[in-house]
């Protein structure tokens, strides 16, 4: 063991001791995209003992630019992202034990594995599953480590249950921008950016150092050189719905989140968020005509055209997406979108 990770050894915060307690842990990683890939394969370098990946995408060309481990091979196959990932990720590391689960995650599945999970990672690229994470975190006392990254923008936060506020106080409510890398882009530094802030707070962690975890919400801009850093203990609530004195993790129950139906005989899948606040769709629609996509509509709604499928967005957040009865093709086309 030494050998291997003699170099992590060295650096005395760790030490013998700390790479005994990183060789014990178990984290899961929701999301096998750019930011899983990333934190993936480091924490399998750094000689992590398990690692659960879920995803329910396949790997496509477009990919590659940005997320770790895949090959052009996997997009020709259109490989899950996750079988992918564990392919690649046994032959850096052999010693870790890698589970891979290819599928949607929701409340069900994550708490029927969070037994022996000391860590989430967020590898996520919606908030419907960041804020279903967090409601996990919550709830069973594991440390969740928030990540997000668009264009040239990103912003983490370590929630640490009892201690920090958690992504409920931070960010109140749902935000829907419709700021996507399909819409608006990303570059790799953005990336890394925000993967190396998760990975080094994922070291302290697993290697008992939690004094030392960062308590500051950050945000940054590559592209124009801002880097903000806001102490965030002011910000947890008390009459939060996750986190306070009388918590009910509303995203755990089965009544909260994307309500996904397959119309009949319409070959059309309807998403409907219960969320009862109006869909933003003047500026929706600015952005997605700014990124290229065919956009039209009238008073009353707004159609779009993401990957050869017609998305219908009404004003109360309700969307019907054509061309397909595949619910998991259609969550991602309604996530590519809103974000």
């Amino acid at each position: 063991m030494y050998d291997r990770y003699s170099r992590q050894i060295l650096f005395k915060q760790i030490g013998a001791k700390g790479q005994a307690e990183i060789r014990k842990k178990h984290v899961l990683i929701l999301g096998v995209g750019a930011l899983g890939t990333h934190t993936a394969e480091m924490l399998v370098r750094a000689g992590v003992g398990k690692i659960t990946l879920i995803d329910r995408d396949y790997v496509e060309m477009s990919n590659l630019q940005r997320q770790h481990l895949f090959t052009e091979e996997d997009a020709q196959k259109k490989w899950p992202k996750a079988e992918a990932a564990k392919i690649r990720l046994q032959k850096v590391n052999h010693e870790v034990e890698i589970e891979a689960i290819v599928g949607h995650a929701d409340a069900t599945m994550l708490e029927s594995l969070i037994a022996n999970i000391d860590l989430l990672m967020d590898g996520t690229d919606n908030f419907e599953a960041r804020f279903l994470l967090n409601d996990l975190a919550q709830k069973y006392h594991i440390p969740y480590l928030f990540g997000s990254c668009v264009g040239s923008f990103g912003m983490v936060f370590t929630i640490i249950p009892g201690v920090t506020p958690c992504l409920q106080c931070l960010l109140k409510r749902l935000p829907l921008q419709g700021q996507t890398c399909d819409t608006v882009g990303i570059i790799e530094p953005t990336v890394q950016m925000v993967t190396a802030h998760q990975g080094a707070e994922a070291l302290k962690i697993l290697s008992g150092n939690m004094e030392t975890i960062r308590k500051s919400y950050v945000s940054f801009d590559l592209w124009d050189n801002e880097y903000v850093s806001l102490k965030a203990d002011a910000l947890k609530d008390s009459g939060c719905p996750s986190c306070g004195l009388e918590a009910t993790y509303p995203y755990l129950q089965a009544e909260t989140g994307l309500k996904v139906a397959v119309l009949c005989g319409r070959d059309t899948v309807q998403i409907r968020p219960t969320s009862t606040k109006p869909l933003p769709l003047e500026p929706l629609t600015k952005r997605w005509r700014s990124a290229g996509l065919e956009v039209g509509g009238n008073p009353f709604l707004v159609s779009v055209v993401l990957e050869g499928k017609r998305v219908v967005f009404f004003q109360d957040g309700r969307a019907l997406i054509h061309g397909t009865n595949h619910v998991d093709q259609a969550r991602k086309i309604y996530h590519s979108l809103i974000g």
